[in-house]
């Protein structure tokens, strides 16, 4: 068989956190990538390729699964949606892994659901192979993300501004459920959906927490480490609405996503945010705005919220000292301190200054310090980071291996965001091959090899992106 043991926890939730149906068929569906790492550590047979591709062209459900459309709400640049939901993606199920954790199996772009609001359910080439490829890096250095299992062509075609190519991406997270799905249920009034949800992620997800308090708190734990996780990368989500905020505290939804190259703190790559609500340095803040939100949710539990209101609030407060401290870990590592304090900031955030006044590319500037290479080429006035780089060298002198550490913290190549819309390009031209070799370099990101060199320089004027699209 080549699904491994199958259940439907969240199926067995209230109906009105969903709507079960089937995906829309694709006769000539056909698969573009189907990553077989990921199916083995699923415990997965090689024929699931091949069901997967029964179920697009035919419609066939493997044996188990018990499709379904989550509904959600969300604010979406600050502004409340009262129901959003899975507008084009289907849940099929949960497998369980060899290792005993749960991951869900999701369609994205299977057609339209009772909450598509008008749209056609439908997914282009470009934003799928964009998804496979920043999914799979994060993965590979180290940080928490949903990931892609397979990705189809669908042999027809969608309609935007123009004709594209159709495709569905079949994603794998540990769960699908969001900030937005407790806000939908507390906005109702609706606590009895809003406590079915608690104890659903509870159990899934922090079995340790008995109280919402306590799973709070656990939520900004990941969410701290995993935002903070992204600023080192000079990763920019793009749209950190409420419903993009996962309770596994994995990244979702790369839909505008891109990577710094010349560094400024308030680079915006998202057509979308058009006023930086999203921009790199607003990260943190806005995580913080984010949880609120659950937070607001979470309250509803209480038997006497106005009791505990005061203490609510102080930990929503006191969760930017979090991420702070999330960030100095981050950030020191990527400067070889295998233990920073708050007395490092300064000399972080002083070298993250002289990068942007210096134009520095982000992820070579990083990656020079780990290695043979000098970083003060990176800059428009290499002097002035050469004062820096004598108080840095004094402070590793006493670390045992400063050198390792940093190797193990930047990474030699990113899906920089030129190579990533070449890729996108060729693809939907029907040619795969770029991805194919983009794809293999970002998944070995700390590997140095030469071969890898065209990956690691930086756009040029001619070729530089300036903005990246949702793809919805």
């Amino acid at each position: 068989m080549a699904w491994a043991t199958i259940d439907n926890s969240y199926a067995r939730l209230p109906e009105r956190l969903f709507t079960r149906l089937s995906p829309m068929r694709f006769p000539a569906a056909k698969p573009v990538a189907f990553n077989e790492g990921l199916a083995s550590e699923l415990g997965l047979e090689s024929t699931a390729s091949d069901l997967l591709t029964d179920l697009l062209k035919t419609g066939t459900i493997p044996e188990g699964f018990d499709p379904l459309a989550q509904v959600y709400a969300g604010h979406q640049f600050g502004g409340f949606s009262p129901q959003l939901g899975d507008g084009r993606a289907l849940l099929l199920g949960e497998v369980l892994a060899p290792d005993g954790k749960r991951f869900d199996i999701q369609l994205k772009g299977s057609g339209r659901t009772p909450y598509s609001r008008n749209g056609d359910g439908r997914a282009g080439i470009g934003p799928v192979l964009r998804e496979y490829l920043l999914s799979e890096f994060m993965h590979a250095v180290g940080i928490p993300s949903t990931r892609a299992l397979a990705a189809f062509s669908t042999g027809d075609h969608i309609y935007r501004e123009t004709a594209l190519p159709g495709a569905v991406l079949v994603r794998v997270a540990a769960s699908h459920i969001r900030v937005g799905t407790f806000e939908f249920f507390a906005s109702r009034g609706d606590i009895d959906g809003v406590r079915a949800l608690f104890e659903h992620v509870r159990t899934r997800h922090y079995p340790d927490c008995e109280t919402p308090f306590e799973m709070l708190q656990a939520v900004m734990l990941r969410q701290a480490k995993l935002v903070a996780s992204w600023m080192g990368l000079g990763f920019i989500h793009g749209v950190m609405n409420t419903d993009n905020t996962s309770l596994s505290g994995e990244t979702i939804d790369y839909g505008p996503a891109a990577f710094i190259e010349t560094f400024h703190r308030d680079t915006v790559y998202s057509s979308i945010d058009q006023f930086g609500r999203y921009a790199y340095s607003n990260q943190a803040r806005i995580i913080v705005w984010n949880l609120a939100q659950l937070a607001s949710a979470l309250l509803l539990l209480e038997p006497s919220p106005d009791a505990v209101l005061k203490t609510w609030q102080q930990s929503i407060d006191d969760f930017s000292g979090i991420i702070e401290k999330a960030r100095l870990h981050a950030f020191g590592r990527k400067i070889g301190l295998s233990s920073p304090n708050s007395t490092d900031l300064p000399m972080i955030d002083d070298l993250l200054s002289l990068m942007q006044e210096g134009q520095a590319d982000f992820t070579n500037t990083f990656r020079a310090l780990a290695t043979d290479e000098a970083a003060r080429d990176q800059f428009l006035d290499p002097a002035a980071f050469d004062a820096w780089a004598e108080r840095w060298k004094a402070r590793i002198a006493n670390e045992p291996d400063p050198r390792s550490i940093m190797q193990q913290a930047n990474p030699q190549q990113i899906p920089r965001n030129h190579l990533v819309e070449e890729a996108l390009q060729a693809g939907a031209r029907g040619d795969y091959s770029v991805f194919n070799r983009l794809l293999e370099a970002v998944t070995m990101p700390f590997d140095p090899r030469p071969e890898f060199a065209w990956a690691r320089v930086p756009a040029t004027p001619e070729n530089a992106v300036q903005r990246t699209f949702c793809g919805t």
